[in-house]
């Protein structure tokens, strides 16, 4: 038999109610993170948690209790310093030519932390900026961790979900016979990364509403047209025949923190 669903119940926050899904635009997530006080629970039947959500003096009742019978989504989920802590990740990526000029934005959300990177290149791929916004994001959680990983990147999330990249990874990166894999390189940090850390690729609609998505955008944009521009070396190295490569910028990406 499998897991029974859960039911979220938001008494303080953005937007209080019940939810279905703790994670993923419109969640039970969204409505609590970084809001003063949150107040929130998560329930196995829908049934106790309308009677949680209705019940007015259910918070004291549980603040006078050290033990509860009903479990919460912290504990669910682990704190900023538990082995098992959460860490939940918004990617996006873009060139403006494709090939051209691109950049990614990356949100981190780490506990009661919030890092955002970015990074612009002189001429790659919509693609790759992609994947290289999920690669930088797993490489700056240095330690293990389960992670949820927002992309609004089909590639990418049907890449990792659907086994594809897997499968060409354990045929030498060909996708048929005779025909190559793209991106070979990029692919091949991000399934060792996914080693490192338990992930869990979600894919989001782009342009929908969802905040961090939608900052990950305006970081990827504006990296791509502003500041000192890095080489894509993989892409390159394939692409461009005759050009002598250096790499001279910055190897570590803007670093911004809220």
């Amino acid at each position: 038999m499998g897991k029974s669903p859960k039911h979220y119940v938001v008494k303080k926050g953005r937007k209080p109610g019940m939810y279905e899904n703790w994670y993923g635009p419109g969640g039970a997530e969204e409505q609590v993170r970084g809001y003063p006080g949150a107040w929130y629970k998560s329930f196995t039947t829908r049934k106790k948690a309308e009677a949680w959500l209705l019940d007015a003096g259910t918070r004291e009742k549980c603040e006078s209790s050290k033990k509860s019978s009903v479990e919460t989504p912290e504990s669910e989920h682990g704190t900023e310093d538990s082995p098992n802590r959460r860490v939940i990740i918004y990617t996006d990526g873009s060139s403006r030519g494709n090939p051209g000029p691109g950049g990614y934005g990356v949100v981190i959300l780490d506990g009661g932390k919030r890092k955002e990177l970015a990074r612009g290149y002189r001429l790659t791929t919509n693609n790759r900026m992609e994947l290289m916004a999920c690669i930088a994001a797993l490489e700056s959680v240095k330690k293990p961790s389960t992670v949820v990983l927002y992309t609004d990147s089909s590639y990418v999330a049907n890449g990792i979900n659907l086994g594809w990249a897997k499968k060409w990874r354990a045929h030498g990166w060909m996708r048929t016979h005779g025909e190559p894999a793209m991106n070979a390189d990029l692919w091949d940090r991000l399934l060792t990364l996914c080693e490192n850390h338990s992930v869990r690729f979600v894919w989001v609609r782009g342009h929908a509403g969802n905040t961090d998505n939608e900052r990950c955008d305006k970081l990827a944009l504006a990296a791509s047209s502003t500041g000192e521009q890095a080489i894509d070396e993989g892409y390159e190295r394939h692409n461009i025949k005759g050009r002598r490569m250096t790499l001279t910028e910055n190897p570590h990406p803007t670093l911004q923190n809220e």
